[in-house]
């Protein structure tokens, strides 16, 4: 718990040491209660060589005030010359190795399952672990692996939402070594013994402690609201006060700019000034930051701050509500300052972009059943190792059945750099997909496999890629426990295939196969990766079907243009898609028809207006706000006739496309006498410079302007 933040002071009555520091003392002498709980702790801490007990495990309901404790029962441990090492699970990834890097900041980590060592004069070890349900997967590591590895006399305190598992309970070596305590509310007594501490009227103690039933993260909230003018009604506050308390607390906001703030913390997975300075558009935010970071609400993570679990999904409801276009300006400012950093940064870095984008996305109802929250962020696909194919083909055929893992294996064979892993926290294959390049792919690999060949046949009959375009399908999602249910196998693949669709140059089709097609139809038109119709097909007795986005048509920044749409629709019900600001993805045959027409209406911008080159990446590349895509049509189709003077030997070339449509004669006869040349050989300068204006025009469709401007450099 969090309120206004008093300063620690040195000898000469100025602020001393970090704002780390003048926190911790805050937090101190605000903290009430718990006397039980820290006794308890004591008591451990007291035993001369063998503590009575070696792991306290603190458990209850969000906002109760099990961070506060662990921070007091640090300090206490400090001042008794204990060496005190921090785990907070928000901020690691459920694995060993995260939690040993994160340990080895304090502590002597050796390899191997070797005793953990303190520094020299360190004391007796306490471990303090925050946040524990975000850590279950390795419940068996810390109680099999980690916790055996401390010193005899060490005291580990863990906290979290949910009480120990039954096999902590039942294990009998750990009957007498384990503590287990329910934190509840405070008491009456203490509930007023904090309003005294936070120097509100005492006139008001009684009604906020009715109010607020002396839940420690509501009094914060109340004694947050009443300190910047709010009132406390005399009604009495349901069970869930979280969501009337933080209405109350916007409406003491100072003003617009601090909304906003809120409005970003909501909205983000965690706030950073640099993120504060790209919403508000200011080079200086360390005011407005220093002020959310002391709200009762936020808890600071590593990379920034962010809102209580309980608060969030208040919050931004609040906010959406009470100004929707305020929402929606920060919503966007967030969304370009994930995009900007997913675009500057590869690898794992880039991965965590893409996990902050999608976070973004999380209130979109259909979004929500296929993504286990509570571990998102937390595991990461990377590359499959040689060592890797063994299990990888287990899994497809646990699941898929012998057929569609001969299926795999011819891939991983032709394709081993398309297959990723995800593992668990003894590294080993949790998950695993394989995403693969058609394109690229011989004839008989595609007809090997029946998802190949249907995407192929799909692309094909619809809007054929053309060449040097890449048609990627990840065609492998398994999970090993939930195969494509909700997991981190299934959390992991927007976020891989995002990255390479990224990083694909030239993409067309991308392509998704699943087994039960039916159950993904609203979520993925939600996404605009609607099902390709008539794509089903079976191997062995299951059926699958595929999801596609032609990323000619609509590219990666439009995609998620349009997600922020959606999102930030009042009705998440989904639309039928509007095609019409798509982009066309024109065959070689309509496009140099289109090219000609271009200039054959080169001096009527009404017909140039109706050109289907419009909608092509040729010119909506070029079109910037303000102008028309007639102009900037008639200016693309200019510039290129004059390419034609960049070849001496091309000069006869340029002048008869000059003289029939940059500045032309009454007639190609007339055009041909101006130019004092037979009217045969006019026609064949002209046939020739139109076709090389085609080519370099296609160049540029296809690679995109710079890369067509090397090609012909």
């Amino acid at each position: 718990m969090r309120t206004t933040v008093d300063s620690v002071t040195g000898m000469d009555g100025r602020p001393s040491g970090t704002l780390g520091d003048v926190l911790t003392e805050h937090r101190r002498r605000r903290f009430v209660g718990r006397s039980a709980e820290i006794e308890l702790f004591r008591a451990a801490l007291d035993g001369a060589i063998d503590p009575p007990y070696s792991l306290l495990h603190v458990h209850g309901p969000g906002g109760v005030g099990k961070t506060s404790l662990l921070e007091v029962l640090g300090a206490i441990a400090a001042g008794a010359g204990a060496t005190v090492a921090r785990i907070d699970g928000r901020d690691l990834d459920p694995s060993p190795v995260s939690v040993l890097e994160a340990l080895e900041e304090t502590l002597s980590i050796p390899a191997g399952d070797g005793p953990v060592g303190l520094p020299e004069g360190g004391g007796r070890l306490v471990l303090l672990v925050d946040a524990y349900e975000q850590l279950t997967p390795l419940d068996q590591w810390f109680r099999a692996r980690l916790i055996p590895r401390l010193p005899a006399s060490a005291i580990t305190v863990i906290a979290g939402r949910d009480a120990p598992t039954r096999a902590w309970r039942t294990d009998p070596a750990w009957g007498a070594l384990l503590r287990v305590v329910s934190l509840r509310n405070l008491s009456p007594e203490d509930s007023h013994g904090f309003l005294r501490k936070a120097g509100l009227d005492r006139h008001l103690h009684e009604r906020i402690v009715r109010l607020t039933y002396g839940h420690p993260l509501g009094l914060a909230l109340l004694t947050d609201v009443v300190a910047r003018g709010g009132r406390v009604e005399s009604d009495v506050l349901p069970l869930d006060l979280v969501e009337v308390l933080l209405p109350r607390f916007v409406e003491t906001v100072p003003d617009s700019r601090h909304r906003r703030v809120l409005g970003a913390c909501a909205v983000a997975r965690c706030t950073t000034e640099a993120l504060l300075r790209d919403v508000l558009v200011e080079g200086d935010v360390r005011d407005v930051f220093t002020w959310l970071r002391e709200l009762s609400f936020i808890e600071p993570r590593p990379d920034g701050l962010a809102p209580h679990d309980l608060a969030r999904d208040v919050l931004d409801a609040d906010l959406r509500w009470r100004d929707f276009d305020g929402y929606q300006h920060v919503f966007r400012k967030v969304r370009e300052h994930s995009l900007a950093a997913l675009r500057k940064t590869t690898g794992r870095a880039q991965q965590r972009a893409i996990f902050d984008l999608k976070f973004l996305f999380r209130q979109v109802r259909t979004a929500m059943s296929p993504v286990e929250w509570g571990s998102w962020g937390a595991h990461y696909p990377e590359r499959a190792r040689p060592a890797d194919g063994g299990p990888i083909l287990e899994l497809v055929q646990a699941w898929e059945g012998r057929h569609s893992a001969a299926i795999a294996a011819r891939w991983l064979d032709r394709q081993p750099e398309g297959f990723f892993v995800i593992r668990d926290h003894e590294g080993e294959v949790l998950g695993m997909l394989a995403i693969l390049d058609l394109a690229r792919s011989s004839r008989d690999d595609v007809d090997a496999d029946p998802g190949a060949r249907a995407a192929w046949d799909f692309a094909h009959s619809s809007a054929p890629p053309r060449p040097g375009e890449a048609l990627t399908l990840c065609r492998f999602v398994i999970d090993r426990h939930r195969y494509q249910g909700p997991s981190p196998t299934l959390n992991a693949t927007p976020i891989l295939t995002l990255q390479k669709q990224l990083s694909t140059p030239n993409l067309s089709w991308d392509f998704l196969a699943l087994a039960e097609p039916d159950k993904w139809d609203a979520y993925f038109a939600m996404g605009d990766l609607p099902r390709a119709e008539g794509a089903d097909f079976s191997v062995g007795d299951r059926r699958y079907g595929l999801f596609a986005h032609d990323f000619r048509k609509v590219p990666v920044d439009a995609w998620t243009e349009l997600w922020t749409e959606r999102a930030l629709t009042q009705d998440v019900d989904v639309a039928p898609r509007d095609h019409a600001q798509a982009l066309l993805v024109l065959s070689h045959p309509d496009f140099e028809a289109a090219v000609r027409q271009g200039f054959k209406d080169l001096r009527r911008p009404d017909l140039l207006a109706r050109n289907p080159l419009l909608r092509t990446r040729l010119v909506a590349d070029r079109t910037g706000e303000g102008a028309s895509g007639a102009a900037v049509l008639e200016a693309v189709l200019r510039e290129a006739a004059t390419t034609l003077a960049h070849h001496p030997r091309d000069d006869k070339l340029l002048r008869a496309v000059d003289r029939t449509y940059l500045r032309p004669a009454a007639t190609q006869e007339a055009a041909a006498a101006a130019l004092g040349l037979p009217f045969s050989t006019y026609r064949r300068h002209l046939t020739q410079g139109m076709t090389r204006i085609v080519s370099v025009l296609w160049d540029q469709e296809v690679y995109g302007q710079d890369r067509a401007e090397v090609n012909t450099s």
